[in-house]
């Protein structure tokens, strides 16, 4: 009965420090910081291989590159600073894949615009330009949509590695 207690008690003290201000603004800093960082390290990817500009590179090995190298950022950082938060941005790759697949699916198709698509077909060619680009954003939907966001879930599950590891 005495360990039931004392559990009980220490579940108390630590929803307490879960509503501390201070400890939530904290939270917040370090959230939008680890995705800085997964954000930042995909854009030195991106201005890398546009810096090099590769010929024939195709959009799988950009896709996997886009998940890989924020993946060994956020297994680093974590790795040598553990941080809950790090594993926790993934949540804004959904949204911003979320947004970015409601303003492609409010855009009219038209001539070389994905002409005739159904939802699925307008979102599966405009992020992943399968069979081939749907034409909307200027067939850019891999940079906007699909890549950053991968890069995104890529830092998170480096984090979690770097958790498993740890512990």
């Amino acid at each position: 009965m005495f360990r039931g207690a004392a559990l009980m008690e220490s579940l108390m003290n630590e929803d307490e420090q879960e509503k501390n201000p201070s400890r939530l603004s904290n939270q917040i800093v370090r959230f939008f910081m680890h995705t800085a960082l997964a954000i930042g390290s995909w854009l030195g990817l991106m201005l890398l291989g546009y810096a090099l500009n590769p010929p024939g590179v195709s959009q799988l090995v950009i896709l996997i590159l886009s998940l890989t190298v924020p993946l060994v950022v956020g297994f680093a950082v974590t790795r040598f600073r553990p941080d809950d938060m790090a594993s926790v941005i993934w949540l804004v790759g959904l949204v911003w894949m979320l947004i970015v697949s409601l303003w492609i699916l409010d855009m009219p198709t038209g001539p070389n615009a994905c002409f005739q698509c159904d939802a699925t077909e307008k979102l599966t060619r405009t992020f992943f330009s399968f069979p081939r680009p749907s034409g909307l954003i200027d067939n850019d939907g891999p940079f906007l949509g699909t890549w950053p966001a991968v890069a995104l879930v890529g830092y998170s599950i480096g984090a979690r590695f770097a958790f498993r590891r740890k512990g």
